[in-house]
């Protein structure tokens, strides 16, 4: 108990901020289905409490005052497992082609606030991991690793938004799934689209980590 209260003090300016922006996203949406009587976009209400999963797994590593190596690979498997989701929301633009003109610019902004707050939220978890590996790698071997992860959320979006696998799928399919990597990664001369999407969105992450750690204070 003393451990959660704690957190909350000292993430309070955090989770209040979060609150605020993900309050308007669900306005926003609520609005949209009022006026145009449809329920087309609740999906991101369920895609944004995915890309909170990584964020909360951080956020209580964060808070235990010591963990061993094993349990923190354990707990880095299953938030890498789910990190993708968050970023994930920003490819949910693609469905406004398929809109309707009639308040497009509504659509624009219920899509464009769910992405920001999964960015957002992605950032925020992202550095609480590298906080936690530098405690047990050196700094150079931890920027690699966070680049790495970068690049590897960029393929795992891939994997959910046109092969669409879903982040639990690697337990109920996991041949399947396997299946597809290893075929992208064997013969990159037909998955040119899978390594060019991976290459351009985790630089696209890359770069946006990077000016949110450099403005970001917490």
């Amino acid at each position: 108990m003393n451990t959660i209260k704690t957190l909350i003090i000292n993430r309070f300016k955090i989770f209040s901020l979060l609150s605020i922006s993900i309050a308007l996203s669900m306005v926003l949406l609520m609005i949209r289905m009022k006026l145009t009587h449809s329920f087309f976009y609740l999906f991101l209400v369920w895609n944004l409490f995915l890309a909170v999963v990584p964020f909360a797994i951080t956020t209580y590593l964060v808070s235990i005052p010591s963990l061993n190596k094993i349990g923190l690979i354990i707990w880095c498997s299953i938030w890498l497992l789910f990190l993708p989701n968050a970023p994930y929301i920003i490819t949910d633009l693609l469905h406004l082609k398929i809109g309707s003109n009639h308040l497009l610019w509504l659509d624009v902004l219920v899509v464009t606030s769910f992405a920001l707050n999964g960015l957002l939220i992605f950032s925020l978890s992202l550095l609480d991991m590298e906080t936690l590996l530098n405690q047990y790698l050196k700094r150079k071997t931890t920027n690699f690793v966070v680049i790495f992860i970068l690049f590897l959320c960029g393929f795992g979006v891939y994997l959910g938004r046109f092969l669409r696998y879903n982040s639990w799928e690697i337990l109920q399919y996991p041949s399947n799934l396997f299946s597809d990597i290893f075929n992208i990664i064997l013969q990159p001369n037909q998955h040119l689209e899978a390594w060019l999407f991976t290459f351009l969105f985790g630089a696209f992450l890359s770069i946006g980590f990077w000016m949110f750690k450099t403005l970001y204070k917490p």
